[in-house]
């Protein structure tokens, strides 16, 4: 049996792979299971009561949960919805957009996958590429594009501070400078807060990435998956929901409680959506109605706004600063820092004094059942040296988002074989 190349390329072992499978993956039997890898959110009451009661309403009325299970939606997408989630937008924000300016998807990650290779590829007698601006950046996009050698990458610049974190700052020269000697670049990605660091680009970098996209033509793609409105995990209070024909906004309602029912939503110029209702029906005819039919109503109301706001970032914002305090507590006297968390469910950790490279420690702690993921995968794209970036082989991503005895004991493993394994 022979694989294709497209077929061999991503049926390869990667990153991403190795995240979700570790999410599910059961331990050995004679170790207690500290789960602070994956992105898998956390279950919050006030949001789940909020689904189950739309829930009992569709059951209740009629033929409407009979409907939604025995018809495709359109492949744009279920239409009452495009046109509550387009008239909530103009109406919240003002942006100038219709149904035909959004598009659903079976998950943000069938989102990017789509993005990236519309706009990074072979295309005619030229190569185009997708760039990274602030790298490191979100683990499952490294292998999403179809051919080879088609993401390139910035690696981003770091201020450190008194208090242990630091910062990573998106070097807008160089991406102007870039831009500039590399016309082949079809467009610019970058998720935002960011995953893996929790860093959320002010609104400021947003306009000035928006500008220079404009300038050269091509799309500035933002991975709004933790973001505005919802489900609104950012702690920072610089940071506003930002959208024009310049941006292409990728949304989820995966974070605001609905990972396994895998809706995403693209917000762009009418060409863009067009193509990419015109990709769903080929790679899936339609996209699934649940998650929809779900949300439409509380999306109307905006109690799912409310709900992000009010309960969702500071449930999150809570095991966040927990989290920290864990960090402190059990790495005092070693040489660490930890990226400052302005958002989403992740801390990330830099261990300078590692005597290994992270992907070994890693496994080390898989022995010890505290599931994590390596720094390396987040590090990735051509042509720029982002693996000789300091960070590179010595960090860890940290998802906070679970049981709270479970991550604070995972916490104190790590710190007691991080002085085990520190030169």
């Amino acid at each position: 049996m022979v694989f294709t190349d497209f077929g061999n390329k991503l049926s390869q072992h990667s990153g991403i792979l190795q995240l979700m499978d570790d999410i599910a993956k059961p331990l050995p039997s004679d170790v207690t299971p500290h789960p602070l890898g994956g992105g898998n959110p956390a279950r919050v009451p006030e949001v789940e009561r909020a689904y189950r009661r739309e829930l009992e309403h569709l059951l209740s009325d009629g033929e409407r949960f009979e409907d939604m299970i025995a018809h495709y939606d359109s492949p744009q997408g279920r239409v009452s919805f495009l046109e509550s989630a387009a008239a909530f937008f103009r109406e919240r924000y003002g942006w100038p957009v219709t149904m035909e300016n959004i598009a659903l998807t079976n998950g943000s990650q069938s989102s990017m996958f789509y993005l990236f290779n519309l706009f990074a590829g072979k295309a005619g007698n030229e190569k185009r590429t997708l760039l990274f601006p602030l790298m490191p950046e979100y683990i499952g996009y490294a292998d999403q594009g179809i051919e080879e050698g088609t993401f390139v990458s910035i690696p981003s610049l770091v201020e450190y501070y008194d208090d242990r974190t630091f910062k990573y700052r998106m070097d807008i020269k160089a991406v102007g400078s870039y831009l500039e000697e590399h016309p082949e670049v079809g467009a610019i990605c970058v998720s935002r807060p960011t995953n893996p660091s929790g860093n959320v680009l002010t609104d400021d970098e947003i306009h000035a990435l928006s500008d220079l996209a404009h300038k050269h033509s091509i799309p500035l793609i933002v991975d709004n998956a933790y973001g505005l409105p919802f489900p609104d995990i950012v702690f920072t209070d610089d940071a506003e929901p930002i959208w024009n024909e310049d941006i292409v906004l990728s949304m989820s309602l995966s974070k605001i409680g609905l990972p396994s029912i895998r809706t995403g939503i693209v917000i762009a110029r009418k060409e863009i959506i067009s193509a990419v209702g015109n990709i769903n029906a080929i790679a899936a005819l339609a996209t699934g109605s649940f998650g929809p039919v779900l949300a439409e109503n509380l999306l109307t109301s905006g109690e799912l706004t409310k709900l992000a706001a009010d309960v969702v970032r500071p449930f999150y914002e809570n095991k966040m600063q927990k989290a920290v305090s864990w960090i402190r507590k059990y790495f005092d006297g070693t040489e660490y820092f930890i990226h400052r968390p302005e958002g989403s469910i992740f801390l990330w950790l830099y261990l300078p004094s590692l005597s290994m490279p992270s992907l070994e420690f890693y496994s080390v702690l898989m022995k010890e059942g505290v599931v994590t993921v390596p720094g390396e995968y987040f590090f990735f794209g051509e042509g720029t040296g982002v693996k000789d970036h300091p960070h590179y082989d010595r960090c860890l991503r940290i998802n906070y988002s679970g049981d709270a005895a479970l991550t604070e004991d995972g916490i104190r493993i790590i710190a007691e074989k991080y002085r085990e394994y520190s030169v």
